[in-house]
């Protein structure tokens, strides 16, 4: 037997795995690492986070991933050069907070990385072509694999296409496994470059629903970064908070099919972009309308469109908590919108025993577990969520 696979077959028979979650979002922030003590597997699954680092990307490489991000024409050899030196650059941060954490490499048996999305390309969002459902994210595995000598899991979202969906939201597995509830209702939202949502039915109901249902913080963020060099996002919605909601503006952003279309679906920055956002402005007329205005509008866009896929979605199923997790939590206007929209406050995932800034790299984690010692959850008959391992395995050697 080849010894990578002997110790792969190891790996999955252990009582407890250290699997290291890495998660890098469209805002381009940094890379979320999650260090996760898994056992078990499926709704038996009980994970621990051991240790968990927000990193933050240098400036020149923030802009060389902006080059090539949601973008239909890009440079094609920047897109070669930066998939293998993320996956490099990845391990190096990865060994760096193992060296801060005093763990050893030997300790960890996995490493799951969800890489750095480049081009989410659902069918409904493109004109008719001959294509189906794609999307891309960069950053080689075996890249990952080779500098650090622990076995890598990555490209997760390309067994979803490849089972006809859109490779996205995969929150809804994670979510199902670790945070379903006897007792409780749950929506567990996701505000990062785009907001999702899980519903899950208390019982353990394999009734649940899950959703991208519009901007997060990625109109938001383009805008500030556009209007104030140097700016990524605007902390603690300081600009956002000088404005006011224009409803004409907000009405015309609305005015859009995605709104109208069913669930489940999915989106990304490719369609809510500065573009978007002009059109809606040309639209409307407010040609003149401050940054302080549009900023306060656009946060109203991505609340109402939450709170809107919310009531929509869960109507007549009875009373539900709302645990909110991704960047978005740190804004408090969008936050206090959502929460004055809804009529209830907003609970966070550490209140279940997940760091919420840790939450997408701990579900990758999750991922990782389930590709190697799991498997077997039917999770029901719902579209877009087929019961799949995911994840490619890298070997270190």
């Amino acid at each position: 037997m080849n010894t990578n696979i002997e110790l792969l077959y190891k790996i999955a028979n252990k009582p407890v795995r250290n699997i290291i979650g890495l998660m890098s979002g469209t805002s381009f922030d940094g890379l979320d690492i999650a260090l996760c003590e898994f056992s078990g597997s499926g709704l038996d699954t009980r994970v621990r986070l051991r240790n968990f680092k927000g990193t933050k990307y240098k400036p020149e490489f923030r802009e060389d991933l902006k080059s090539v991000f949601a973008k239909r024409t890009a440079d094609l050899e920047k897109v070669t050069l930066l998939n293998a030196f993320i996956g490099s650059y990845y391990a190096e941060l990865v060994l760096e907070a193992l060296d801060e954490w005093k763990i050893s490499v030997s300790e960890i048996d996995l490493i799951a990385s969800h890489g750095q999305t480049i081009y989410h390309a659902p069918k409904h969002q493109r004109q008719v072509d001959a294509y189906s459902n794609a999307t891309l994210q960069i950053g080689d595995g075996d890249h990952l694999a080779m500098k650090t000598g622990i076995i890598t899991l990555s490209d997760f979202r390309q067994k979803h296409v490849a089972a006809g969906c859109e490779g996205a939201p995969l929150a809804v597995y994670g979510d199902y496994l670790l945070f379903s509830n006897r007792d409780e209702n749950r929506i567990m939202l996701n505000i990062g470059g785009i907001s999702n949502f899980t519903f899950l039915p208390a019982q353990f109901s394999t009734d649940f629903f899950s959703s991208d249902v519009g901007p997060g913080n990625t109109l938001m963020d383009q805008f500030v970064q556009l209007n104030y060099p140097g700016k990524y996002f605007d902390n603690n919605a300081e600009i956002a908070s000088r404005g006011q909601v224009n409803q004409e503006l907000l009405n015309a952003l609305f005015d859009h099919s995605f709104f109208q279309s069913g669930y489940p679906k999915t989106t990304g920055p490719e369609l809510f972009s500065l573009s978007y956002l002009n059109q809606a402005i040309l639209k409307s007329g407010q040609h003149h309308i401050s940054n302080e205005d549009t900023l306060a509008t656009l946060a109203a866009f991505t609340a109402g469109s939450i709170v809107k896929a919310i009531l929509e979605s869960v109507e007549g199923k009875g009373a539900y908590e709302v645990y909110i997790s991704g960047g978005g939590m740190h804004n408090p206007l969008l936050s206090g919108m959502i929460e004055q929209q809804l009529g209830k406050k907003l609970k966070f995932t550490s209140d279940l025993g997940i760091m919420p800034d840790a939450k997408e790299a701990v579900l990758f984690a999750l991922l990782a577990n389930e590709a190697v010692a799991g498997g077997k959850t039917d999770f029901g008959k719902h579209p877009g969520v087929p019961s799949i391992s995911m994840g490619k395995l890298s070997f270190p050697g």
